[in-house]
């Protein structure tokens, strides 16, 4: 039945930066990712290792032809799914924060050391998860237009913009000048806002002199687009225009396309 899955059929790996990425992680590791190159939870989970440096093996399946090396690991076959010294942990943010507090001493420290500013950063990584990517969806696999379809991507920016007016006011990342796992939680999808302009008429961030907060959006979006770990864990756009025309069509069949339908949040 697996096979037969109808979003199975998406491009087989990786390319163009990110396909370099995942060639330089191909060698034997005790740390393995299975990961879906396509997937903005697996861009996250890849985010903190590379920024962390964190030696790690990465390996490409298919969720829609779970392997059972997955299944072994993880029952509902879904990815990220993070292999540790043959033990499993999923969740991207729970694998996020695990990296963090597992490997200490590689790279970037990317939680604040003091306790309020921490809880502040976690409070904001599940705004990301249960407010912004299900308007995200909600706004992508909307059908119609007009009224129904300018108020999904107002809702949409409202979250944004909500978002964004937590953020120190000069930057240019969320906590100031460094940058922090928040920056990285939302970073998949804060890369994919072009899906907008192809399918759903433009994003149509307000013009307005008076929106300060349009103008430090752009800033953080400018420098995160840069980061060389996002550029090195995205592949070439013309791939995921399958995978987001499905969406866009509201006929994708993953957990999450479901769970938007039904009116729900991230599952």
């Amino acid at each position: 039945m697996a096979n037969n899955h109808p979003d199975s059929k998406v491009y087989p790996h990786a390319t163009g930066a990110a396909e370099a990425m995942v060639k330089a992680h191909e060698k034997e590791e005790s740390l393995k990712l299975y990961s879906g190159w396509f997937c903005p939870f697996v861009q996250r989970v890849l985010l903190v290792l590379l920024e962390k440096k964190i030696p790690f093996q990465y390996i490409e399946v298919n969720p829609y032809h779970k392997p059972q090396s997955l299944l072994d690991l993880n029952p509902r076959g879904l990815v990220p799914t993070l292999q540790y010294y043959n033990k499993p942990l999923y969740e991207s943010t729970v694998i996020c924060e695990f990296l963090e507090e597992a490997y200490p001493n590689h790279g970037l420290s990317l939680l604040p050391s003091d306790p309020y500013q921490k809880a502040r950063v976690r409070i904001w990584i599940d705004f990301v998860t249960s407010r912004i990517i299900p308007a995200f969806h909600r706004f992508l696999q909307f059908q119609g237009e007009d009224e129904g379809l300018k108020k999904v991507r107002e809702e949409f920016l409202g979250k944004i913009k909500e978002f964004t007016e937590e953020m120190d006011r000069t930057g240019p990342y969320f906590l100031g000048e460094e940058l922090s796992l928040i920056d990285l939680v939302i970073a998949p999808w804060a890369v994919r806002l072009w899906v907008f302009d192809h399918f759903k008429g433009g994003l149509k961030l307000p013009e307005d002199e008076d929106e300060e907060w349009v103008k430090r959006w752009n800033v953080w979006l400018n420098v995160i687009e840069k980061r060389e770990s996002v550029v090195s864990s995205t592949s070439e756009k013309e791939h995921y225009l399958p995978i987001y025309q499905r969406y866009a069509d509201d006929v994708a069949q993953s957990e999450l396309a479901k769970a938007t339908r039904e009116g729900k949040g991230v599952p």
